[in-house]
């Protein structure tokens, strides 16, 4: 991997990893259409630790707080909103991770390819489309039952499917709810910090048993590009979801499907 490819790939997943877009499809498209080639473990963990670092560092006040609720809860019995949206946090996560250990490899043989990107993007851009524009935008990520949990988790998990995009199912999924925007956003982004734990985790475990030599200067970009970038993606969408929507989502998943589309059947 050379130096400008690890930048870039880190700057995609940095900018994509909490958008409505898909990080999974815009990984994949350098090796489809430029033929560049798999990135390897290593720099995936690179990247997984990159993008914790900044949803954590963004979110580090309501970190603290969630997981202290969350201790307090088991050891000393103290119920508090932030306890039971910790709760329901973690309940959110069961599904991916379910999902996860008995579809990764059928989806990794089977789905990851630029068609099923092409899509996947327009189907659950239109889809988060029509959500956005009938939501009720009532309640916020406080509000979460463990029903709501769970279906926000299973959208999570649908989300495995390259190109769907797990920020993009889970909003949604808690738009459809009637979340509000900032809301559904929130909710979304502080679900991502299990599951990236638990992907990134996974994905040491196979870079430990791996034999494949570590090339540091590449992983070290990794880790700051993706970690920067992610940072300020993070920032900007919370401020810009507000007042304009998921509607410029949407429309760059239509042209990303439809674009790919007929790149593809001109190939």
């Amino acid at each position: 991997m050379s130096m400008f490819e690890a930048f870039a790939l880190a700057l995609i997943q940095g900018l994509t990893e909490f958008l409505p877009v898909s990080s999974s499809a815009h990984l994949i498209l350098p090796s489809e259409i430029l033929g560049w080639q798999d990135q390897g473990l290593a720099f995936d963990v690179a990247v997984h630790v990159g993008t914790l670092l900044a949803v954590v560092g963004y979110f580090r006040k309501e970190v603290t707080q969630l997981l202290g609720a969350f201790f307090r809860s088991i050891f000393k019995g103290e119920r508090s909103s932030d306890a039971t949206l910790a709760w329901m946090i973690a309940l959110a996560t069961i599904p991916a991770c379910i999902f996860g250990l008995f579809m990764k490899d059928i989806i990794e043989m089977y789905l990851r390819s630029a068609w099923v990107i092409a899509v996947t993007c327009i189907v659950f851009g239109l889809l988060l489309w029509w959500v956005d524009n009938n939501a009720k935008s009532e309640i916020d990520e406080y509000k979460t039952t463990p029903k709501s949990a769970l279906l926000i988790g299973l959208s999570q998990a649908l989300a495995m499917i390259p190109g769907t995009s797990r920020s993009g199912a889970t909003m949604t999924m808690a738009l459809y709810l009637g979340y509000t925007r900032e809301a559904a956003a929130r909710f979304s982004f502080l679900m991502s910090i299990p599951i990236i734990v638990l992907a990134g985790s996974y994905l040491g475990l196979g870079l430990i048993k791996s034999d494949v030599p570590v090339m540091w200067s590449p992983i070290l970009v990794g880790v700051f590009v993706s970690f920067v970038s992610a940072y300020i993606c993070i920032h900007w969408f919370l401020k810009l979801v507000t007042t304009m929507g998921m509607k410029p989502f949407v429309i760059y998943r239509i042209l990303l499907g439809v674009g790919l589309a007929a790149f593809l059947a001109t190939r």
